[in-house]
């Protein structure tokens, strides 16, 4: 199952060519990940990832520009590649129901008191496996 997110952009968002800057879109990444991870109203701290995630890598291919306006971007995201200690979250991102930008993260589960990577429990493998879509990745 994907996660749907609706994200502004920001005036200060756009570069001197009047559309989105490139490295805006990690930004709108960023806040898809955080709405699903953190902000979802079933997250606890058993099986949500709010005992700690850092990012190891990002990709993001660019479909089209994107230019400022009002209303905000869509973006799905879903989950895929659950292993040990480390998953993948997918992005599609839609300007006016069109497909603009796409991109994956890795991210791995992190101990802040061990500072070190740690596994990813049982109870956060089933909350994982409620957003993946294998079939997409």
């Amino acid at each position: 199952m994907r996660h749907t997110v609706h994200v502004p952009m920001r005036w200060s968002d756009m570069d001197a060519y009047q559309h989105i800057n490139n490295v805006a879109f990690l930004d709108y990444f960023e806040m898809a990940r955080v709405n699903l991870f953190f902000e979802h109203p079933t997250h606890d701290e058993q099986t949500g990832m709010r005992r700690g995630l850092v990012v190891h890598s990002h990709e993001i291919a660019y479909k089209r520009s994107v230019l400022y306006d009002a209303e905000p971007l869509e973006i799905q995201i879903w989950v895929s590649g659950i292993r040990a200690a480390s998953f993948t979250c997918h992005y599609e991102l839609f300007d006016h129901g069109r497909l603009a930008v796409t991109g994956s993260t890795v991210l791995v589960p992190f101990d802040f008191a061990l500072e070190r990577p740690r596994r990813i429990t049982p109870e956060e493998k089933e909350f994982l496996a409620r957003y993946t879509d294998e079939a997409a990745a």
